[in-house]
């Protein structure tokens, strides 16, 4: 999305009830899926593997992260609910929470870690702000990563997967996950085109990081946006990364899951649908997946990996710019910037 565009989104958004918000984005949804169905959810052309590929720890078929964004406060206080069920299912997972939007709980951040899971941080603010300039990004990276040294974390996710992964140098961190391998339905619709992580370099005075594109499409998108009724789609795009020895990264937000036998509002979906996920993972791959937290497979990846597939790898790639021109061309603002924000 442009940057004149985003400033208008948000400019206007406080105007917009959240109702019509969600209606003018699913029927540009029901357009682009269209339009997109060659490469989403999947993209054959991002199963490539790295030079020099070895395979992931204990030749485990393939690598499975979670991630849980938590956008709001209402989000905040169904994590108890989620790390219990990560917990329960045999599954351990990275919880992101947004420093300045609302009063994170240190005791929810500290039980998180006790229990051997992992606390991320998610953006600043959750308001479409942070990549609006450099200069704006490098004032707010300095709030950034006095969180991320307070939390000891080691990661950020970026609101809205808004992204410049040169800018990123600017924080204190060993991964990102603020790309994916092909999701044309994002305000940034520039997929990476690999289903692995690659290292992005750093310069004589900035440290590189591992980016973590997410390589399964979010719930919000999947059952708010698109209304899906069944978890069919999470489950094709898992078995075709599992087939292709890939990392299934998936990203979910605790603030859109019913968690209650109840119906789901506008903006909900039941949480079934990811304990049913869970459990597919678990009755199908048992004991062929290598489930570590994103910390632990930023080291593993910079331990291995960090000189064979980089982000300048990526940038020649002709594939991973296939979709680009898409957003700079689209100046309509009910097509464009409904996409911006969960």
């Amino acid at each position: 999305m442009s940057s004149y565009t985003n400033r208008l989104y948000y400019l206007l958004k406080p105007f917009i009830p959240r109702t019509l918000q969600i209606i003018l984005r699913r029927g540009r949804a029901y357009i682009k899926r269209s339009l997109y169905r060659g490469i989403w959810p999947v993209d054959e052309r991002a199963c490539k593997k790295p030079y020099g590929w070895a395979g992931w720890p204990d030749q485990k078929q393939f690598a499975l992260i979670l991630m849980h964004d938590v956008d709001t406060e209402r989000g905040q206080r169904k994590c108890h609910q989620l790390v219990q069920l990560d917990e329960q299912m045999g599954f351990k997972s990275l919880f992101s929470f947004v420093p300045e939007g609302y009063h994170v709980s240190a005791e929810l951040r500290q039980d998180i870690v006790k229990r051997g899971f992992e606390v991320g941080v998610h953006g600043l603010k959750h308001d479409g702000k942070l990549f609006l300039s450099r200069e704006i990004f490098c004032q707010k990276a300095i709030g950034i990563n006095k969180y991320l040294q307070e939390w000891e974390s080691v990661g950020f996710v970026s609101p809205s997967m808004h992204h410049n992964l040169d800018w990123v140098h600017e924080l204190n961190i060993e991964y990102d996950a603020s790309t994916f391998d092909t999701d044309p339905f994002e305000p940034q619709p520039d997929g990476m085109t690999t289903i692995f992580p690659f290292f992005v370099n750093g310069t004589y005075s900035q440290r590189g990081y591992v980016e973590l594109p997410y390589t399964l499409p979010q719930d919000f998108t999947l059952f708010v946006i698109m209304k899906e009724k069944n978890i069919d789609i999470w489950k094709r795009k898992l078995d075709w990364i599992a087939e292709h020895g890939g990392m299934a990264l998936l990203i979910t937000h605790p603030d859109y899951m019913n968690g209650n036998n109840g119906g789901s509002t506008l903006e909900e979906y039941p949480m079934e649908f990811y304990k049913e996920f869970l459990g597919y993972v678990k009755g199908k791959y048992e004991g062929r997946y290598w489930n570590p937290l994103p910390k632990e497979m930023a080291r593993f990846w910079r331990g291995n990996y960090k000189d064979n597939f980089t982000k300048n790898n990526m940038m020649n790639n002709p594939a991973v710019n296939s979709i680009n021109a898409e957003t700079e061309g689209n100046k309509n603002i009910l097509t464009t910037a409904f996409s911006a924000e969960k």
